[in-house]
């Protein structure tokens, strides 16, 4: 079971701009900030996902967070594009995932895919 992942981001500040809108329509939000070099994300109390400053950020990093419906997705790829993000497949089903896999892929300042999913038939 996941507990947490961070992931690394060459410029703090600018992802912290970029996440606080991406996350936004998923229900997640900045819950803490440790100075300029980490920031932690989630549903209070608890943070999951946290962004940390490295000098070579890693590469291929894929994150995705589970919506609760296919409007979610489309509201976070829209949210992730006005932010900065680029896209990297947007909204729609994948079913070589399986039937109703609905997703969009989002890539952050640093190049990670983020990816917002939703797994239900068609609300």
């Amino acid at each position: 079971m996941l507990d947490h992942i961070t992931i690394g981001v060459s410029n703090v500040e600018r992802s912290r701009r970029f996440y606080d809108l991406a996350l936004l329509p998923l229900g997640i939000e900045r819950l803490y900030a440790e100075g300029e070099t980490v920031a932690g994300y989630g549903v209070k109390p608890k943070a999951f996902f946290w962004i940390g400053h490295r000098d070579m950020p890693q590469t291929g990093v894929h994150v995705a967070f589970t919506a609760p419906d296919r409007a979610t997705v489309d509201q976070f790829h829209q949210a992730a594009l006005a932010a900065g993000g680029a896209d990297n497949g947007p909204p729609g089903v994948r079913s070589h995932y399986h039937p109703n896999y609905y997703g969009a892929f989002i890539l952050d300042p640093d190049g990670h895919n983020i990816e917002a999913v939703c797994h239900s038939a068609v609300d």
